[in-house]
């Protein structure tokens, strides 16, 4: 028996003559029920859903207690993890010590990754070296993703490597690139051998290190311009050292002894760098140099900001031009070299290259940043180049923030995520004849003319994708082509008498260069011995 309140509140249900009641009693006689049905629906599939069991994680193969699957690695850690690709799958796990890894070797898979979960993959894994040299991982490659990782992120990339500031610091850039081809000019004169990755890196570094600081070092009578080299022979060190495998990575009990002694080296080192930095800044506040573009100068003006949206603090500043040092030249460094290499080996493409700059630029001049966007065939010939040879060949792994699932596998919270782009880049199912050095498949006509650096093609990644996507792509088109274009149109390359074969064999680190330096003889091109004598000129 209802209560007397709701028997009369609900009497109209069955003794209404009112045909606008009616009505309203047909369709709540339908609704009810249905929203009972799916209620009912909805609660079981919850129920269900809580009751299943947690997706597994990726297959993939069995280790040893303690060091897991370490003994097993091939030393070519790219090479090694394509062969399991084949093996297990598009996603597997491996254990290398206490770390928990899963590559990746799909396009989709990767997808999955920096696009559809691409924030809960944001953080990384700095290696000891990493967070012994970056201040702190107080920068970009290696900081965690948050609101202070955003703030530097698009400070760097929009604003110091926006396209007025690198049109601002062009003549630096070319500076050095002059300097580079009267070297060789030298060296050519005498038949002598030139290494290719000393004379880049030498380039390189000397003009990422004028845009960082500009003048501040030049000549004066404390001698500072030694500063540059020591700086130079640091940054050197650094790099071997962010490459070095360390066994306190694996085993973060054993981190405490060091036993390798590198993360003493790399303190000792970065202490270096880091009174360089402070030296160099005080240069600026003082202002005993002559006022130019450079990136220090533009970045200490944001730390007088008082907007937190904007003000950077000064290990900020060092971190952050620690990364454009670092990010600008090996892996820079280790196109053009790849580039060289694959050039030397394969004789029709350097005709075609030679032939295009000789039809675009002219030998009575040199190579200007304003005629790359004329080189179709040598920006083919890079991409092609990226490819096969992607200097960071599994990117700088991913890290979930929280327990995620990828292609129905679960991944756990702080993994190391691996995208293997040097197996996706050598896909035969992506890719037609994917072990050829074949420039061709990038321009017009072809499927892969549209595809760029930006990571919006997930089946060429040489740069990565999302969030994390190198922030520096601009400055390494701009530095990285220019060398090349000016080595390939400034001399005839060949090699060392008695040598008949370039060695493409690998060695494996932060970034994968050659085993073997490549060693060329050079013969002048252009028109007249002014065009290497008067180099220097800007």
């Amino acid at each position: 028996m209802f209560p007397v309140g709701a028997s009369s509140l609900w009497s109209w249900w069955w003794t209404t003559n009112k045909k606008s009641d009616e009505t309203c009693r047909n369709i709540l006689t339908t609704l009810v029920p249905l929203f009972t049905i799916l209620c009912f629906v909805f609660l079981t599939k919850k129920r269900n859903h809580q009751n299943a069991p947690p997706p597994p994680p990726p297959p993939g193969p069995r280790g040893l207690p303690l060091i897991g699957y370490l003994p097993f690695l091939n030393p070519n850690l790219h090479h090694g993890f394509k062969d399991l690709a084949n093996k297990y799958g598009p996603i597997f796990r491996i254990w290398l010590g206490k770390q928990e890894c899963i590559i990746i070797s799909s396009p989709s898979l990767v997808q999955q990754v920096v696009k559809e979960q691409d924030a809960i993959f944001a953080n990384r894994v700095p290696n000891i070296a990493a967070q012994s040299v970056m201040f702190g991982s107080l920068d970009i490659a290696f900081a965690d993703y948050n609101d202070e990782w955003r703030k530097m992120r698009k400070i760097f990339a929009s604003e110091m490597l926006s396209r007025s500031n690198l049109d601002a610091t062009y003549n630096l850039r070319k500076q050095h690139v002059n300097k580079m081809l009267k070297e060789i000019y030298k060296a050519s004169t005498s038949k002598g051998v030139v290494d290719i990755g000393e004379v880049v890196f030498g380039t390189l570094m000397s003009s990422i290190m004028s845009m960082v600081w500009g003048d501040v070092f030049e000549e004066d009578d404390k001698g500072c311009s030694v500063i540059n080299s020591e700086f130079r022979s640091n940054v050197n060190k650094q790099l071997e050292l962010l490459g070095t495998p360390n066994v306190s990575d694996l085993f973060p009990l054993l981190a405490w002894f060091d036993l390798q002694g590198i993360a003493s080296q790399m303190k000792r080192i970065s202490r270096r760098s880091g009174q360089i930095f402070d030296l160099a800044i005080n240069h600026c506040v003082n202002g005993v140099y002559n006022e130019q573009n450079h990136f220090l100068g533009y970045l200490l003006t944001l730390t007088k900001g008082e907007d937190p949206k904007r003000s950077l603090t000064l290990p900020q500043v060092k971190g952050m031009l620690m990364d454009v040092i670092i990010g600008g030249t090996d892996t820079s460094i280790s196109m053009v070299e790849w580039a060289m290499a694959e050039i030397l080996q394969h004789p029709k493409v350097l005709e075609k290259v030679q032939e295009e700059l000789r039809e675009m630029v002219g030998l009575n001049t040199r190579v200007e940043e304003s005629d790359i966007p004329k080189l179709k065939y040598l920006n083919a010939v890079i991409k092609e180049v990226l490819r096969l040879h992607p200097p960071v060949p599994l990117l700088v792994p991913h890290s979930p923030s929280k327990a995620s699932t990828i292609g129905g596998y679960s991944i756990s919270k702080g993994a190391s995520v691996f995208l293997n782009i040097y197996t996706i880049h050598r896909d035969p199912q992506l890719w037609e004849d994917p072990l050829l050095f074949r420039p061709e498949r990038f321009l017009n006509g072809s499927s892969a003319a549209v595809i760029d650096y930006l990571g919006n093609h997930f089946q060429f990644l040489p740069f990565g994708s999302g969030r994390r996507i190198c922030a520096g792509i601009p400055l390494a088109e701009r530095m990285s082509i220019l060398v090349l274009a000016s080595l390939l149109h400034g001399f005839q390359w060949e090699l060392p008498k008695g040598v008949t074969q370039v060695d493409l064999s690998e060695k494996f680190g932060i970034v994968v260069k050659k085993q073997k330096p490549l060693l060329l003889v050079p013969t002048p091109r252009l028109s007249s011995f002014e065009l290497y004598s008067l180099s220097l000129q800007v």
